[in-house]
């Protein structure tokens, strides 16, 4: 359990544990909540399936017009 202290010479707090030792990291920021926040990997999802379906879609277009898996290299 760790809890924190006023520190008298920064307005800074510090971190200490149950048994009276400082952490290494002294300094806890404030918690942030954002209003509306939606999940990044949920978004990400979307955006790389998009990403994939545009991508493949492009190759079978690729491949009717020319024949050829990747123009100019297969």
């Amino acid at each position: 359990m760790t809890t924190s202290t006023p520190s008298l010479t920064a307005k800074k707090s510090l971190v200490v544990t149950e048994y009276g030792k400082q952490n290494v990291f002294a300094y806890e920021p404030p918690i942030q909540l954002e209003e509306g926040y939606s999940s990044y990997s949920k978004e990400a999802e979307k955006t790389n399936g998009r990403w994939a379906m545009i991508g493949f879609v492009s190759l079978m277009v690729s491949y009717v017009f020319t024949g050829q898996v990747l123009p100019g290299v297969f």
